[in-house]
């Protein structure tokens, strides 16, 4: 059995939570309700969230997975309320100042060429420190 060549390499996070400024990465297809939604059949594009949004200014546009909770709750894919409280509690050093959301695709090619180099620099730009991801 062949390894894939572009797996990606353990590396253990060995800052202090208390002093990390933390980014969400999410494919849960969040957006502002201002931004064009994602194309429901494959998109690899990506939204920037600012770190001030407000939780009701978000929305969902995909197609591929049962988002009714997330609806009512964006918290559950995209944890921005959370990451503001473990901030405030001084769990976490700070809440990053972009957030980056993508939707649906199956052009991982692209994706991998392409828009992960783009959020890369995004978040690198961003100086987060760890980068929390989830997923739809």
């Amino acid at each position: 059995m062949e390894i894939s060549r572009l797996c990606i390499p353990y590396t253990p996070f060995t800052g202090k939570l208390e002093e990390s400024k933390v980014a969400l990465v999410s494919t849960a297809g969040v957006h502002l309700k201002d931004q064009p939604p994602f194309i429901l059949d494959g998109d690899t594009s990506f939204r920037i969230i600012p770190g001030n949004v407000e939780s009701r200014d978000l929305m969902i546009t995909h197609g591929h997975y049962d988002h009714s909770d997330a609806d009512k709750d964006i918290n559950c894919v995209f944890p921005i309320d959370r990451l503001r409280e473990l901030a405030q509690e001084k769990f976490i050093g700070s809440v990053s100042e972009i957030h980056i959301s993508m939707g649906y695709t199956q052009a991982f090619r692209e994706v991998r060429e392409k828009t992960i180099p783009e959020i890369v620099k995004q978040i690198q730009d961003s100086r987060a420190d760890i980068t929390l991801m989830t997923g739809g």
